[in-house]
């Protein structure tokens, strides 16, 4: 641009009075006013004067500053200041390639993308409520814990043992970190990184954080040394399985935000990035950043054990597959940033060779819980009843590491205070997710009526149970199919139960291939699982976790009248086997499902209530018999935490009174004492940075059985 025009431009600026100046800032941040040119954020023109405001509009619109000048001063009805530039060439539409193909200044591109992918990531919504809900996401954002990690072992144990078992704030060795900081070393020192592995449970606040850093970076806040910043999902990258792309097409076919950076200009970065032989990130011309958020949800066949293939040309098309591996291996845009966000059970896909840094989510601490709920609940009172319930109740509060619970949790309790639907307020797993279900067909059924509602209930169970034997929890039309969903009538159910089940957005809204539906979180496809199983017994007679083993069955047992007692083993049984403890939570819920209590608050699903008090008993006794047998501490604990379900603690109130009078030292503890210790130790609100075994006489047995106290230590003697 010439000096003339930019000397122009600055004397027309300065015509303005101070709070025409604040007009015409304010109308540079619309998008819809500019309509063909991007808004520049809000946080790069809040505080700047008239040479800043001049540098911004230069930087985001280059050869096109004069017409967007002119289209906004048209706006503030300045008019004659329009005139000035009536002798001035406004340049072409879109940014001019130089011979050499280089792409003009990259900052153009840069706040063309930061305005858009502001619009998308301002607003949030907690759980999967109703668009009219969200709000901005600084508003609902809680800081959460997050800490570098180390390699991720293959998951041997369920993720809510996981949440079990953190420590409950940063230990004495662990390093948190800022959202912002996730690509700092944890040396300190200006190590060179280039991808970063993070993982986290579901719902722990991942992709949350991945939004987080995204708004950060567009609003202007933080990590501004990044030209461009491009965030995939491997939801949306399932749907193109099996088909090939050049990279600036996939990169405009999933991130529609881009859509004002053309593909010639895209491809011209990607090339150059590609060619320049640098894989230093530091040292690099065009600074990229690529986002996988959710490997687990992964559908693709990445194979890492494939030749290393340095020479791939980044303009030709190549299967997604292909696409993303070389990405990850370094093959491809060797200087670009990569993080990667995924939970632990599908780390490992990632072989460590390709990974600089591990960090992980740990959720929140026992302070940010409390200030999510004094955040959600600004009535003092309300929200005092429900901070003192969920510490009184040692299985919700541990569970409240996790930000959806704590939102789903929020649901259930804030009804149950005001409506005073029942005087007394769930404690356990089961009863808080019963009420979930029932507060989901309370707000239902009147409006469409209590069969259908019904009806829609009983279309999720049976999708969650079948989809969990599989390990999905992402479902598409063939998934939907399978289970005996009408594919139509999908969105129905995702229009009605909006906090179970969603049908995420697509900005190809036509086309079916695109839609896809998923829980709002694990837990609740796990309990609608444990769900179908007890209606298919109540409600047919039937035992449809039978069919899942037919072949091991013989003809007899199939169709014979299955017993609850036979049932509620077969499902501890299998939960044991899981290797990595897959069926636990799902275990909870089935044996909280049989509480006759509990049934009655789901008679509307249910056609009748049974009498299972026989059954709890016997199955309360088999436990007892696992517990004593399971040389697997954690197995051991899941199993009293079934006993917690079944409102039996008789193991776990014989060990407090041995605490209690000082005994642990010198009496000799059976195997299933020995577990329950450690649970009550597990479960406690002291301090457990330091753990003295010689208060306890432990034997071997003993020992193996405490294991997991000590795994929760920094320090134990």
């Amino acid at each position: 641009m010439m000096t003339s025009v930019k000397e122009l431009l600055l004397e027309t600026l300065e015509d303005l009075g101070d709070e025409e100046l604040k007009i015409f800032k304010w109308f540079l941040q619309q998008a819809e006013v500019l309509e063909d040119f991007p808004a520049i954020p809000k946080s790069h023109l809040e505080k700047a004067d008239r040479l800043d405001t001049l540098e911004l509009i230069v930087q985001a619109y280059n050869e096109q500053s004069v017409e967007v000048t002119k289209k906004v001063l048209t706006k503030i009805n300045r008019n004659d200041l329009v005139q000035h530039f009536s002798n001035v060439s406004s340049g072409p539409k879109h940014f001019p390639q130089a011979e050499n193909k280089t792409p003009e200044p990259i900052a153009s591109y840069q706040c063309t993308l930061q305005s858009h992918l502001q619009n998308r990531f301002m607003c949030a919504q907690e759980g999967w409520t109703e668009r009219i809900d969200k709000k901005h996401l600084d508003d609902i954002y809680i800081e959460l814990y997050i800490t570098y990690g180390s390699a991720v072992d293959v998951n041997r144990q369920h993720e809510v043992r996981q949440i079990e078992m953190a420590l409950r704030g940063p230990g004495q060795t662990e390093l948190p970190l800022q959202p912002s900081d996730i690509f700092k070393h944890p040396s300190g020192k200006n190590t060179p990184v280039r991808t970063v592995l993070t993982n986290g449970i579901a719902g722990i606040g991942k992709t949350f954080l991945v939004h987080k850093f995204i708004l950060d970076w567009a609003e202007g806040r933080a990590n501004q040394d990044v030209h461009l910043t491009f965030p995939f999902t491997f939801r949306q990258l399932n749907l193109l399985k099996g088909k090939r792309f050049r990279f600036a097409e996939l990169i405009h076919k999933c991130i529609r935000e881009t859509k004002d950076i053309r593909e010639e200009d895209l491809n011209d970065i990607l090339t150059i990035v590609q060619t320049s032989g640098n894989t230093n990130y530091d040292k690099s011309k065009y600074k990229l950043l690529f986002v996988l958020d959710g490997l687990d949800e992964s559908r693709l066949q990445l194979n890492f054990t494939t030749d290393k293939n340095p020479s791939i040309d980044v303009t030709q098309a190549i299967g997604v597959e292909v696409l993303l591996t070389s990405l990850i291996k370094g093959e491809l845009l060797p200087s670009a940033r990569l993080w990667i966000t995924t939970r632990p059970a599908a780390a490992s896909q990632i072989p460590l060779d390709f990974v600089d840094i591990m960090t992980e989510v740990r959720g929140f601490t026992d302070p940010q819980k409390e200030e999510y709920f004094r955040k959600r609940f600004r009535e003092e009172e309300l929200c005092g009843k429900i901070i003192s319930h969920i510490k009184a109740s040692q299985s919700l509060h541990i569970m409240c590491h996790i930000p959806v619970f704590c939102w789903i949790t929020a649901t259930v309790l804030e009804d149950m205070v005001k409506t005073n639907v029942r005087g007394e307020l769930p404690k356990t797993l089961t009863e808080l997710y019963t009420e979930f279900l029932v507060f989901q067909i309370r707000q239902t059924k009147e409006k469409y009526g209590t069969e259908e509602s019904i009806q829609y209930i009983q279309s999720l169970a049976k999708l969650a149970f079948h989809q969990l034997e599989k390990g999905n929890i992402i479902f598409y039309e063939k998934d939907l199919k399978e289970s005996g969903i009408d594919f139509d009538k999908a969105s129905v159910y995702s229009g009605v139960f909006t906090q179970i089940f969603k049908k995420e957005r697509q900005w190809r809204k036509d086309k079916d291939e695109d839609k896809m539906f998923s829980f709002v979180h694990l837990s609740i496809q796990e309990f609608l699982a444990a769900f179908y199983v007890v209606q298919s017994i109540i409600n047919r007679n039937k035992n449809v976790m039978m069919q899942q083993q037919f072949r091991f069955q013989s003809v007899q047992m199939l169709f014979s009248k299955p017993s609850i007692a036979s049932i509620q083993k077969m499902a501890v049984d299998q939960a044991l086997q899981s290797p990595d403890g897959h069926l636990d939570l799902f275990l909870r819920f089935l044996l909280g499902l049989f509480v006759e209590a509990n049934q009655n608050n789901l008679k509307d699903l249910l056609k009748q209530t049974i009498s299972t008090s026989e059954a709890n008993q016997e199955i309360v006794q088999y436990i007892k018999e696992k517990i004593r047998k399971n040389p697997s501490p954690e197995r051991c604990i899941n199993l009293f935490h079934c006993l917690n379900e079944l409102n039996d603690h008789s193991l776990v109130e014989e060990i407090q009174q041995c605490m209690s009078s000082g005994s642990l030292t010198r009496e000799k503890l059976s195997p299933a004492q020995w577990s329950a210790l450690a649970f009550i130790l597990l479960s406690s609100e002291k301090d457990k940075d330091v753990f003295d075994l010689r208060k306890y006489a432990a034997s071997e047995d003993g020992l193996l059985r405490l294991l997991p106290v000590v795994k929760n230590s920094n320090v134990f003697l």
